[in-house]
């Protein structure tokens, strides 16, 4: 009998303590340098303003505390603090989220977040996209892998920022959102979002001077060394036409990708024409007082694009350029606005792709011309 009353003793304490545990979702932590501010938790829509859903303050040591009655619904989440503001994401199964940082630097995602994989998933690639270490790759990596397809549209939707030259890559995140989530609020915006982007690439399509399938007019420009180099000269083999500069950022992180690719398939007919907009421009020798400074000054950015050539592997012979920066008559003729910017050319002289970005990207269009000639089996 004794055995019986204890037995009932601890179901009844074990019921009191189930009762009483907290149920729901909280979000607390310690953030340095936001002692005494308030904190918010809005839920996100893409496209759509955001809803408060929650705020609390900050005490003396940095320390807050936001508990929800039920657990928070799946999706996007913005925590800011004032103007500062980061993304989070949960998926339903969070029950304490933990977030230990600085204000001073939780824009670029440095700090910590426990008891969220898909907030630590998401800070994780946002800090490679603030620190500009991913690229479109990473990010169509990020996309295919993800187990939340929502999670793998709004990096898209973050890091391509309506860019139409990613649109295949958007689009890739779209079916499976759609797939996975139909009737979402966010698969019906990003699909709204989507539709403006193409609207985008259809106009600039339209105005583009170069298109896909009409031949690539010809380009010929001396080396560093002097030496003439004509796109013309290299039909038969598959060419990546790449504008870019040694002063210009995003065409450096880009390099590494050409260079990939190119050492796959150099010996397989397929090569590099670079065209560089280094150089002085009307404007900037105005500026100047003498021929001889603007002799000094074309010099200086002559060996700029050297230097940038050997620095990122560019092996390939075919670098050219008449060094007018933005004036450049190949940049006018090919109607180049922005770099980089790329043309995959095919083996008959006819432009095959445009606007190319990453490694996966570029192979994949190039296997594509391969496959159709023969050069690689289907």
């Amino acid at each position: 009998m004794k055995n019986l009353y204890t037995l009932i003793l601890l179901m009844a304490l074990a019921a009191t303590q189930w009762s009483c545990a907290p149920s729901g979702q909280t979000v607390e932590g310690t953030l340095a340098n936001a002692q005494n501010l308030q904190v918010f938790l809005d839920q996100v829509v893409m496209g759509k303003a955001n809803s408060v859903i929650g705020k609390t303050d900050l005490d003396a040591s940095g320390n807050f505390s936001m508990h929800f009655e039920t657990p928070l619904t799946p999706g996007i989440y913005n925590f800011r603090i004032g103007a500062k503001r980061v993304n989070l994401f949960f998926d339903g199964s969070e029950k304490t989220v933990t977030i230990n940082g600085d204000l001073n630097t939780i824009q670029q995602y440095n700090f910590e977040v426990v008891g969220s994989k898909s907030s630590q998933a998401l800070a994780q690639i946002m800090n490679g996209l603030v620190n500009r270490q991913y690229q479109a790759d990473d990010i169509e990596n990020f996309i295919d892998s993800v187990s939340n397809p929502l999670l793998g549209a709004f990096v898209a939707y973050k890091a391509l920022g309506g860019n139409p030259d990613f649109l295949a890559l958007q689009k890739k995140a779209q079916v499976r959102l759609q797939a996975d989530m139909p009737n979402d609020a966010n698969t019906v915006e990003y699909g709204k979002y989507l539709a403006q982007v193409e609207r985008q690439q259809q106009a600039r399509m339209a105005n583009q001077k170069v298109r896909v399938g009409q031949p690539a007019p010809d380009i010929a420009l001396k080396s560093p060394s002097g030496k003439q180099y004509s796109l013309a000269d290299l039909k038969g083999n598959v060419v990546l036409l790449d504008f870019w500069a040694s002063w210009c950022g995003p065409c450096r992180r880009e390099n590494p990708n050409v260079v990939k690719v190119y050492e796959k398939y150099k010996d397989k007919g397929f090569t590099v024409f670079s065209v560089s907009l280094d150089g002085v421009d009307t404007r900037s020798r105005q500026r100047l007082q003498t021929e001889d400074q603007v002799t000094k000054l074309l010099e200086r950015s002559k060996d700029r694009w050297v230097d940038a050539i050997a620095k990122d592997g560019l092996s390939w012979e075919y670098h050219v350029s008449d060094l007018k920066k933005w004036e450049s008559l190949p940049a006018a003729t090919y109607g180049v606005r922005s770099i980089p910017r790329t043309f995959m050319i095919d083996r008959e002289g006819n432009i095959a792709a445009l606007n190319l970005r990453g490694a996966q990207h570029i192979e994949r269009e190039l296997v594509k011309i391969m496959e159709r000639d023969g050069t690689l089996k289907g």
